[in-house]
């Protein structure tokens, strides 16, 4: 994604990913593909991947331990981790065609999907990844701004002595966090996130460490574990609600673990020998092995902290209200890891949007015309009209979305179950196939099969669950005036 300083010779193609410079192959500075050398490591992809799995889905975990209970929570949530590891290095053997270290790079998700599978099936894996990604946007905004307004409600507790109820409008949070994001929208590409990635990746242990520390303590005052065996009880809601909490806990944990919709951009950016495959099987391992022990233990020490009546956001649901200034803390790294995450998210559409502009308008000088702005002390910024425009768009289009649907949980669950089984199961594991040549009706052939419907019926579970909720909430919400 990096943009190739050598390929502006080639008239109008900054956007284009195929550009092939021979000459300059053997170049210190350039890869096999004639881009810039791509700099990133096994630590700078665990930062990219920590980034993106510990969001806030891992606020929502102890209320989906809840639903589930203490047997069926866990052993859920050591299974996806599975199912997302090993899918995670099925993909990432995808990167290249060919040849794992000399072969044709892809540069995207699509790019792969193209590369094994062709035909329609590349078009309905780019509505999946960008309604998907599209989604992410809406749902961080939400998150954002609840965590911005459990900052103000902790302290009007406090100051209150828990007498005012200090409900607040949602929207003045959100358009905030938009204005934000408008502005970190317009670093040009993933390679220049590392920074930002690594930031977001220390405030999300500094949150997830503070909810496990607080789920601990209350544990500890309650001198007991809370929760049972099967989850929530048929006193506390109905047969019915229960059946279908259980569904949409599915949901949040499947969210809690996508990442497979960035994982191709995020190996774009890591450099070889070794092979880009074999660095990304070690990020992927130490961060789903590090996300999983911090999901266990937050949903775990959550649920036993309140047991049927763990909130839906674990700091800002106010199970916890003292002490007010560590959640003031938490609830800060939550925001400033979503203005992270976001981008992380956000940075594969804004680049499938601006090379397709690209390639459809190749003259026009407000798609691909870059005006070098100097910036004292660093190299100068180059400002794109069609990117500053196109982005900021993005960004208020999902910010609106938010405030008409300002439902946290059930957002999260939607979006888990729409995301895992197309791109985190069914699309690794049929490009596998495809460029292993694994013959039809093996065992190895059968087993990955297995485990694709498996995934789907969990997938089509959690969708009706998440959508059930999604429905309940919108009786009681009225467009642009929710409070909290």
């Amino acid at each position: 994604m990096v943009e190739n300083t050598a390929a502006k010779t080639h008239s109008h193609q900054v956007f284009d990913v195929s550009i092939d410079i021979h000459a300059q192959t053997g170049s210190m500075c350039l890869d096999d593909d004639g881009r810039l050398k791509r700099t990133g490591n096994m630590w700078t992809a665990s930062a990219h991947i920590i980034t993106a799995v510990i969001g806030s889905g891992v606020l929502s975990l102890a209320w989906a331990i809840a639903q589930l209970g203490w047997v069926a929570g866990p052993a859920v949530m050591f299974l996806f981790s599975l199912v997302t590891y090993y899918t995670s290095t099925l993909l990432s053997a995808c990167y290249r065609s060919g040849d794992p270290l000399t072969g044709k790079r892809n540069y995207t998700y699509m790019d792969a999907v193209r590369s094994n599978l062709g035909g329609a099936k590349v078009k309905i894996c780019g509505f999946v990844q960008y309604l998907n990604l599209f989604g992410v946007a809406i749902g961080y905004t939400i998150a954002s701004s609840i965590s911005m307004m459990a900052v103000k409600r902790s302290n009007c507790f406090h100051k209150s002595g828990g007498k005012n109820p200090c409900r607040m409008n949602a929207n003045p949070y959100m358009i905030a966090f938009g204005i934000t994001e408008i502005i970190f929208s317009q670093i040009p590409d993933f390679d220049q996130l590392w920074w930002l990635s690594i930031a977001a990746a220390v405030m999300s242990f500094t949150y997830s460490t503070i909810g496990l520390g607080l789920g601990i303590a209350k544990v500890v005052e309650n001198g007991k574990f809370m929760g049972s065996l099967t989850g929530i009880s048929i006193d506390t809601v109905s047969q019915t609600q229960k059946i279908w909490r259980s569904f949409q806990a599915l949901g949040d944990i499947a969210f809690a673990y996508s990442y497979s919709i960035i994982l191709i951009e995020i190996q774009d950016t890591v450099k070889s020998p070794p092979s880009e495959s074999k660095t990304m099987k070690k990020a992927t391992l130490i961060s789903v092995a590090v996300t999983t022990l911090f999901y266990m233990l937050c949903g775990c020490f959550g649920y036993a902290a309140f047991g049927d009546m763990s909130p839906g956001n674990l700091l800002t649901g106010f199970g916890f209200y003292n002490p007010y200034w560590l959640l003031d803390i938490a609830n800060i790294a939550i925001v400033i890891h979503l203005i992270g995450a976001y981008q992380v998210y956000c940075q594969p559409l804004f680049a499938f949007i601006e090379k397709a502009a690209a390639r459809r308008f190749p003259d026009s000088d407000f798609i691909t015309k870059e005006i070098k702005i100097p910036i004292p002390g660093s190299s100068s910024y180059k400002l794109n009209l069609f990117r500053l425009v196109w982005r900021t768009a993005f960004v208020i289009l999902t910010t609106l979305i938010s405030m008409l649907l300002p439902f946290f949980n059930d957002i999260v669950g939607l979006l888990g179950a729409l995301g895992f089984w197309p791109l985190t199961v069914y699309f690794p594991v049929e490009m596998y196939i495809s460029q292993k040549k694994i013959p039809k009706w093996s065992t190895r052939w059968i087993c990955l099969q297995i485990l694709s419907g498996a995934c789907l019926i969990i997938t089509i579970a959690a969708a009706a669950g998440s959508i059930a909720g999604v429905v309940g909430d919108l009786k009681s919400v009225k467009p642009f005036q929710t409070s909290y």
